[in-house]
C-alpha cells in the first residue's frame, strides 16, 4: 500500500467500490422511510433533525473510505475483506436508524445499534489507515493521524450511545463529536500532508453516490404513482406524477452532472475539502426529495396528518437546498460573482413559491408538481446556453 499514482491515466471505480455502494442504497432507504413517516406524522422538526443526523453518519462513512480507496486501493485479500467488514458495519447501521428516529420522536436519543454498526465500518477504516501508514512512510504520519482520529471518535460515538440523553443534550453532544470528526481530518491534512488521491476517480465516486440519492426520487415517483392507480385508476393526475418525477430527478442529475468536477479538483486539488464536506449537505437534499414524493403518496392514500401545502413543503424545502448547495459548490470551486446565477436563483425561487401556494388556490396535487418540476429545468436551460461556455472560459479549455 505504497499509493497510487494521482495522475493515473483511465482510472474508474472499481466492481468492489460498485458492490460497497450497494449497502448505502439500502441505508438511504431507510432513513428516507423513516423521514416519510416522521413528515407524514408531522413531526417536521424531529423527522428532519434524526435524518440529518442519520445521513452525517451514512455519507462521512462513505466519504472516509472512498478517497481511502481513491489513493491505496489495492484491492488485494485484505482490502476485500476489510471493505466486506465495513459493509455490514454499514447494514446494522441503516437496521439501527429506526430505533434512532422513534427516540428524537420521543424526545431522547436511542442509538445504540446505529453506533454498533458505525464503529464496526470505522475500526476497519483504522485498520485499512494503519496497514497503508506501514507501506509509506511519506504519508505515515498523516495516516496514523486519521487512525487516532478515528479511534477517539469512536469511543466518543459508543460514551454518547451509553448515556442515552435526552435531545437537549443529546443534540450539543453529538454536534460536537461530528465537529470532531470532520475536523480532525482537516488538521491531520494541514499538519501532516494529505493521501495521494485522484482527481477524476474521487469525482467519479461522488457522482455514483449522487445516482444513488437520485434512486430516491424515482422510487418516491414510482410509490406515488402507485398510490394514485391504487385508488383513481390510470388518471391524468398519475400521468402528471409520472412525468413531474422522473423529469424533477432527471433535470437534478442534469444540473449536478453539468459541472466537470474532475478537471476542477485536478487544477485546483485545495479545493477538496471543501467539495468533499458540501456533498453531505447535498445527498441530504437529493435523499428527502424522494421522501416528500413518497410523502405525497401517503396524502393520495388518505395516510398523512398534514395538508396538500405541507406535502408540498416537504419537497419544495430540500430541492430549494439542493440548488442552493449545487450553486455554493459552484462559487467555492470557481470564485467570481456571476449575475446570471442570482437571476436563475431568483427564477427558482418564484416558481418554488408558486408550486408551494397552488394547493391552496385549488390546483391539483400533480399539477403542483408539475410546476416544482420546472425549478432545476431553469438552472439545466441556463447552464446549456450560457454556463458550459463560462466554465470552459474558467478552465482555460
Amino acid at each position: 500500500m505504497t499509493g497510487r499514482d494521482p495522475n493515473e491515466s483511465h482510472r474508474a471505480a472499481t466492481p468492489l467500490e460498485l458492490l460497497y455502494d450497494l449497502t448505502f442504497v439500502v441505508a438511504f432507504s431507510i432513513a428516507g422511510a423513516q423521514l416519510t413517516h416522521a413528515l407524514a406524522e408531522n413531526h417536521p422538526v424531529q423527522g428532519v433533525l434524526a435524518f440529518s443526523f442519520a445521513v452525517v453518519a451514512i455519507v462521512w462513512a462513505w466519504i472516509n473510505h472512498s478517497w481511502f480507496a481513491s489513493a491505496y486501493d489495492t484491492d488485494d485479500w485484505l482490502m476485500r475483506v476489510a471493505t466486506l467488514v465495513q459493509m455490514v458495519g454499514v447494514l446494522i447501521l441503516g437496521l439501527g436508524l429506526p430505533e434512532m428516529f422513534e427516540g428524537i420522536l420521543e424526545g431522547h436519543l436511542t442509538n445504540r445499534i446505529m453506533v454498533v454498526g458505525y464503529v464496526i465500518l470505522r475500526v476497519s477504516q483504522i485498520f485499512l489507515w494503519l496497514r497503508a501508514s506501514r507501506d509509506d512512510p511519506e504519508h505515515r504520519t498523516t495516516m496514523r493521524g486519521y487512525a487516532v482520529s478515528i479511534s477517539i471518535a469512536q469511543l466518543l460515538w459508543i460514551l454518547v450511545a451509553w448515556l442515552q440523553p435526552a435531545l437537549p443534550v443529546a443534540i450539543p453532544l453529538m454536534l460536537a463529536v461530528i465537529a470532531f470528526e470532520f475536523g480532525s481530518v482537516r488538521a491531520c491534512e494541514r499538519r501532516f500532508g494529505g493521501s495521494p488521491w485522484h482527481p477524476h476517480h474521487i469525482a467519479e465516486r461522488y457522482g455514483l453516490l449522487a445516482i444513488i440519492s437520485l434512486g430516491e426520487i424515482v422510487l418516491g415517483t414510482t410509490t406515488a404513482i402507485e398510490a394514485v392507480v391504487a385508488e383513481q385508476g390510470w388518471s391524468r393526475e398519475a400521468v402528471l406524477i409520472a412525468i413531474a418525477g422522473v423529469s424533477l430527478a432527471f433535470a437534478m442529475w442534469w444540473t449536478y452532472f453539468g459541472q466537470p468536477f474532475g478537471e476542477i479538483l485536478e487544477k485546483r486539488p485545495e479545493k477538496s475539502f471543501g467539495f468533499g464536506y458540501g456533498h453531505v449537505l447535498l445527498y441530504g437534499s437529493i435523499a428527502a426529495v424522494g421522501a416528500g414524493l413518497h410523502v405525497a403518496a401517503y396524502y393520495i392514500e388518505d395516510k398523512t396528518k398534514i395538508g396538500e401545502t405541507e406535502v408540498m413543503l416537504t419537497m419544495a424545502v430540500p430541492l430549494a437546498l439542493f440548488m442552493v448547495v449545487v450553486y455554493a459548490l459552484w462559487h467555492f470551486l470557481m470564485p467570481g460573482r456571476d449575475p446570471v446565477h442570482w437571476l436563475l436563483l431568483g427564477l427558482m425561487l418564484v416558481v418554488l413559491a408558486v408550486s408551494v401556494a397552488m394547493p391552496a388556490l385549488g390546483a391539483s396535487l400533480g399539477w403542483s408538481i408539475v410546476v416544482l418540476m420546472v425549478v432545476p429545468w431553469i438552472t439545466v436551460v441556463g447552464y446549456e446556453t450560457v454556463g458550459v461556455r463560462k466554465i470552459d472560459e474558467h478552465l482555460g479549455t
